[in-house]
């Protein structure tokens, strides 16, 4: 069964930064990470899981939801079977439980952002920012 653990999660105040990251654990979908198309979504309880980034499998294209842009970057290394999320500039609104996923379907912005063209999820990292 394919894992993803998630880490990197804590504490920050306002306008520091966090590096999360997300490591797949399975051996099988070790060796086909470099397939997937890897996601960041977030959660705050009472609300609905949002998309936060993604990276594309082939082309290397990024997708960031509009309120990260410019302060957030994903990346991936497939060599340590990793994807990061690099937040700068953090803001007590981008506290929430943080989700790497994973996708074997090619996505396009028409679809990236939608919780359902992922197939693994993992644990989650918290993430809070205080003022």
């Amino acid at each position: 069964q394919v894992q993803l653990v998630e880490s990197g999660g804590g504490l920050v105040q306002a306008g520091g930064s966090l590096r999360l990251s997300c490591a797949a654990s399975d051996r099988t979908f070790s060796r086909t990470f470099s397939r997937y198309v890897m996601g960041w979504f977030r959660q705050v309880p009472g609300k609905e899981r949002e998309f936060v980034a993604a990276l594309s499998r082939i082309t290397g294209n990024t997708y960031y939801t509009n309120s990260v842009k410019g302060r957030f970057t994903i990346s991936r290394d497939n060599a340590e079977n990793t994807v990061y999320l690099q937040m700068n500039s953090l803001k007590p609104d981008d506290t929430a439980l943080y989700y790497c996923a994973a996708s074997s379907r090619t996505l396009s912005t028409s679809d990236v952002d939608r919780r359902s063209s992922y197939d693994y999820w993992g644990q989650g990292t918290q993430v809070t920012v205080s003022s």
